[in-house]
């Protein structure tokens, strides 16, 4: 039935593209919101060695991505050559500086660029100010102002297409084998901590909408007559394109990414208004603004330089085997560990005052 509506002539592929981001974000959204997917959630879990929920979920979450992304590699459905993250040259500086810089920001601004989406699609005031402000800087470090300190970064250290895919260096299966063994560490998790079936099937599903996203781009560019990139679920730059698009384009380009973000938005809001955990909530005394403002900038300017967000670049760039996106995820977990101890350093400090 989906190569058939591909095939139609009744709507142009453009459209079929948004059409699909938005479904494929409705998805994530409600996924998301229901699951509690959050990587600052899950390395606070992790560096202070308390796996739990977060990190159960996380695991799932990658675990099922990776799974799938490989699963439509081996029936041949996708292909390294149609991927960008594996067919372009790439940037291990700017994925190490970058990386680091939004594992910290994340911290800083309580939640990385797709849970901030998510968030504010609860109603949550400070996730939404701070998710603009990610974008307008990601905008800045991809065409503005701080464009040239990125293209600086990005090319203190380049590594080209072969380097870049994982596959090519591996043995067959590799990555769907260590996609299942990552499933199968978080169900083990799931058992220790007692988590719900229910928990674990939603994070299932929602690292399933990642993998169908590089399926319905790579179906739709195959059979398109217009060029269709192949992608999937990210954040940073969609969320810039997307901004841009509303506040300087009397017509907006149709585009997988166009769809995308308003469906998370629109996927959170409704997932959240049936569990009824839908609320208006503001910057005050106690949360602070600095913090958030602070780590937003980090997260924006680190996301562009890293090739995504913690999603875009860590489980979706992840899940195709490319190593400038492992390198990158690698590196936000690092940078969030620094943020986490520094902040535990200051703590006791003010107990002690």
């Amino acid at each position: 039935m989906l190569e058939e509506w591909l095939a139609s002539e009744v709507i142009s592929d453009s459209a079929k593209a948004c059409l699909g981001g938005l479904a494929i974000g409705l998805a994530f959204g409600a996924f998301a919101q229901s699951s509690r997917f959050c990587l600052r959630s899950a390395c606070l879990e992790f560096w202070k060695m308390k796996p739990g929920r977060s990190v159960v979920v996380w695991l799932m979450v990658f675990g099922a991505t990776l799974t799938g992304a490989q699963l439509l590699f081996l029936g041949g459905l996708i292909d390294a050559s149609e991927i960008r993250q594996l067919s372009t040259v790439g940037t291990l500086s700017g994925a190490i500086i970058g990386g680091l810089m939004f594992g910290f920001g994340m911290i800083m601004a309580r939640g990385c660029a797709s849970r901030l989406l998510v968030l504010s699609g609860t109603g949550n005031m400070r996730a939404l100010v701070t998710g603009l402000i990610v974008t307008v800087i990601a905008q800045a470090a991809l065409s503005g102002v701080l464009s040239p300190m990125r293209t600086a970064l990005s090319g203190l250290w380049s590594i080209g297409p072969d380097a870049r895919n994982l596959l090519l260096h591996m043995p067959e299966h590799s990555g769907l084998v260590l996609g299942i063994l990552t499933m199968v560490l978080a169900g083990w998790f799931a058992i220790r901590e007692k988590l719900d079936v229910r928990t674990v099937l939603l994070a299932a599903a929602l690292g399933a909408t990642v993998a169908l996203g590089w399926g319905f781009t790579a179906s739709l560019s195959r059979i398109s007559f217009t060029p269709v990139p192949v992608n999937s679920v990210s954040f940073t730059g969609p969320s810039a394109d997307t901004l841009m698009a509303l506040i300087t384009s009397p017509a907006m380009t149709l585009e997988f990414s166009l769809g995308l973000v308003p469906g998370v938005f629109a996927g959170a809001f409704l997932s959240a208004l049936a569990r009824r955990e839908f609320a208006l909530q503001a910057f005050d005394a106690q949360t602070g603004m600095l913090r958030y403002l602070a780590g937003a900038v980090l997260m924006g300017f680190g996301g562009m330089l890293a090739g995504g967000c913690a999603v875009g670049a860590g489980v979706t760039g992840g899940s195709v085997m490319s190593l400038t996106a492992w390198v990158a995820l690698f590196c936000m977990w690092i940078g969030a560990g620094l943020a986490i101890a520094l902040e535990s350093r200051k703590q006791p400090a003010k107990a002690m005052a």
